[in-house]
């Protein structure tokens, strides 16, 4: 079966909406003022899919993780987080994510800077946008951005993710 098969056959038969997760990993934000945490859940409410939560919280790796257990826990079958993907010393969404994947997925992080790249030059290196999965859960770690949230969920995450969540729940 070629992708496009595969692709169409994921898409068929994944028809239910998708349960979402959402958590905004930052020190200064607030619901009110949270405006990617927002773009998200427009984003996937615009795609069909369900966002059922969305969680504020400080860029504490316990925490995170926590979170992230919690929504996998309650069948969220994709979490996307944005914010604590840099470099700064309090930016820690990596380590707690990466610490959790079954499976990782290196080519989302790599295409997701390629991409950024292009938009906003050599400040994309900067980026350590990872996606994987957790359980029986989608991970994709977005930066806190709007740009970054809106070219991720454009051009990689919404035309995937029902194969990604096909292919992550057909087992």
């Amino acid at each position: 079966m070629g992708y496009q098969e595969h692709q169409e056959r994921a898409a068929n038969e994944q028809t239910q909406l998708i349960p979402c997760g959402i958590i905004t990993v930052s020190d200064t934000r607030t619901s009110e003022t949270d405006t990617s945490g927002a773009l998200i859940r427009e984003m996937l409410s615009q795609n069909g899919h369900d966002v059922v939560r969305y969680e504020l919280v400080k860029d504490e790796p316990e925490q995170i993780a926590a979170l992230v257990r919690e929504m996998e826990s309650a069948g969220c079958q994709v979490i996307v987080t944005n914010g604590g993907t840099g470099i700064a010393r309090r930016d820690s969404t990596f380590e707690a994510i990466d610490s959790l994947l079954d499976k990782r997925l290196p080519g989302f992080g790599e295409i997701f800077r390629m991409l950024s790249y292009a938009d906003i030059g050599s400040g994309a290196i900067l980026s350590r946008a990872t996606a994987g999965v957790y359980g029986r859960s989608l991970i994709f770690c977005l930066p806190g951005s709007s740009g970054a949230v809106r070219l991720a969920l454009e051009k990689l995450i919404v035309p995937e993710l029902r194969h990604l969540v096909w292919e992550t729940i057909r087992q």
